[in-house]
């Protein structure tokens, strides 16, 4: 995932042409350690993006829009100051570098013209950027480093700015034939073909290692890999390609990767900047739903175990009730025995007429009581009783009603894929009262999303809900009487419709359905997932029902595994 110096080189050359001789009109920094420069440059407006942050320092022109602080920090203002006006003059990468250089032609206070450069640093948790004078010294940079660290490379405004500490390993685009033969020959057999190329050369980054490795196959054919590979980077060859998986983005390089087969997708990409503002614009798109969807998730799993240790309790509570028959046994025990109880006593020994043995029993009394205030009392406990049972088995009733519900929530939003699948469910439970819009936030009226759609093989359209929300509309209001309805056996997971227009499905479209259906459910990743399936007249849904909950009849069952590829092939409409 890192910016390497090859990947980098291309992108130089493709800002320095769109770059050079523009005109920077605005500066913004809508992050910490994010700047944006806007500018026009041959007759075009544009956005020039420069990142320091640990795990996403790039440098690339942007049309993802951000918001800004209302406040602008100061380096912002320092950095209006010093750019907006300025032109820039060339864009170049010290050799071999993850680092790219942005000369700029302003004038300076008294209106003299002056030669300001732009350094950014794209080297991981060290990322900087850097505006240094026309005498080489720092005006100010986005991260200071002061007396804590390498002396020769303290970054404070004033000090000579000083170039990062070269590597000690060779750059390979730098290396003869003979040279890389010669390392090649002494290395290490043991060693992994990628390892040894991370460790013996610089400017190839881990996923490059590892694509050279997959096709060179062994040592024997590496050194023709790498005289090709060489050649090719040196006249220019280098094409902007993102790695996917379920349509995600995963990583990207300047060469095309092969080495995952058909389980990732390699697309190229309009330009080397196009393909880092989507990668990293749809990563913390996803990042951001992912915190999101955590955050419901955690509330969702707090109301869960609350219930969970609330339904205990009265279950527990429910078991002792389950004992008061022998309360009204002792209180008949005591009445029938009155003339042998004086007031005082503590306790009564009598025939338990109640076992066939009669086994004779001792029954605790209260002395402070007399006979009959005994019997009373225990007859009063045990009406009391009875009526805490009748409470609590409509209680415990709901309470695993409840629990069922917020289990099949916490899948759903497992299961989610945008922003928007996390706002269903989310105004979803604010509809059935567990949690409660924020106060000062209008109600959020949104449309709520299409079901997702997939066709099978055979043509025939399959629909799966988003929320239990949904799921009802699915099932009570979308679904035609003679439609199939899908749903795992036994485990939480969206209710799927197969459209079936009034004729019988196949085969395939059952099973490739019910593969959809164990895919947005708990068992999805398993090997032999039940799904149970029948027409939708079957399917019910109770009076008072929660969201999602139905009870069907006339079912059969099929055993699938888990297919991401077939599910993400069918899929329409993404």
């Amino acid at each position: 995932m890192p910016l390497d110096a090859i990947c980098l080189s291309a992108l130089t050359s493709e800002l320095g042409e769109k770059l050079t001789g523009g005109r920077i009109d605005k500066v913004q920094q809508p992050e910490r350690d994010m700047l944006l420069i806007s500018l026009r440059s041959k007759g075009e407006n544009l956005r020039l993006l420069i990142s320091a942050g640990t795990g996403s320092a790039r440098v690339h022109l942007t049309k993802a829009s951000f918001e800004n602080p209302a406040e602008p920090p100061m380096f912002c203002m320092l950095m209006r100051k010093h750019l907006v006006g300025a032109r820039i003059a060339s864009v170049s990468q010290p050799e071999g570098e993850r680092m790219l250089c942005i000369e700029l032609d302003s004038r300076d206070e008294l209106g003299f013209e002056t030669r300001k450069k732009l350094i950014a640093e794209l080297i991981g948790r060290s990322s900087n950027l850097i505006l240094v004078d026309a005498e080489g010294r720092i005006t100010d940079c986005m991260r200071r480093m002061d007396f804590g660290g390498d002396a020769l490379r303290r970054m404070l405004p004033g000090m000579i700015y000083r170039m990062p500490p070269a590597q000690t390993k060779p750059q390979i685009l730098k290396t003869n034939p003979e040279l890389r033969r010669a390392l090649i020959a002494s290395a290490d057999r043991d060693k992994p073909v990628d390892k040894w190329l991370l460790d013996s050369f610089a400017g190839l980054s881990p996923l490059v290692c590892r694509e050279l490795a997959y096709r060179s196959g062994g040592y024997e054919m590496l050194p023709e890999l790498l005289d090709a590979f060489c050649e090719s980077v040196n006249a220019g060859e280098m094409r902007p390609y993102m790695l996917l998986s379920d349509g995600k983005p995963v990583d990207f390089s300047f060469m095309k990767i092969s080495q995952y087969g058909e389980a990732m997708d390699c697309e190229e990409q309009e330009s080397f900047s196009a393909l880092l503002d989507r990668f990293y614009s749809e990563r913390d798109r996803l990042e951001q739903q992912r915190r999101r969807s955590h955050d419901l998730t955690k509330t969702v799993r707090t109301m869960r175990d609350r219930q969970q240790r609330k339904l205990a309790a009265q279950l527990e509570e429910l078991r002792r009730a389950d004992d008061r028959e022998a309360l009204r046994r002792r209180a008949e025990l005591i009445k029938a025995n009155l003339y042998r109880i004086n007031r005082g006593d503590r306790s009564l020994e009598c025939e338990d007429y109640y076992e066939p043995e009669c086994p004779t029993v001792r029954i605790e009394l209260d002395p402070l009581k007399t006979p009959q205030q005994n019997a009373a009392a225990l007859f009063k406990e045990y009406s009391k009783m009875k009526a805490a049972q009748e409470h609590l088995t409509k209680l415990t009733a709901e309470g695993e009603k409840q629990l069922d519900y917020l289990n099949s929530v916490i899948e759903l939003l497992e299961s989610a894929e945008s922003e928007k699948d996390v706002s269903d469910i989310r105004r979803e439970l604010i509809a059935t009262g567990f949690i409660k819009n924020r106060k000062n936030v209008k109600a959020d009226k949104a449309k709520a999303q299409a079901p997702l759609r997939f066709v099978t093989d055979d043509g025939l359209e399959v629909l799966v809900g988003r929320s239990n929300i949904q799921n009802d509309e699915l099932t009570t209001k979308l679904g035609r009487r003679t439609d199939y309805w899908l749903h795992t056996q036994k485990i939480h997971g969206s209710h799927v419709i197969l459209r079936c227009e009034g004729v019988e499905p196949p085969e395939r479209s059952i099973e490739q359905a019910a593969v959809i259906a164990a895919h947005y459910s708990q068992g999805r990743g398993g090997a032999k997932i039940p799904v149970d399936y029948t027409m939708l007249r079957f399917v019910k849904k109770p009076s008072g029902a929660l969201p999602g909950k139905v009870i069907y009849t006339d079912y059969k069952t099929l055993n699938v595994q888990s297919d991401a590829e077939l599910v993400n092939r069918l899929r329409k409409g993404k």
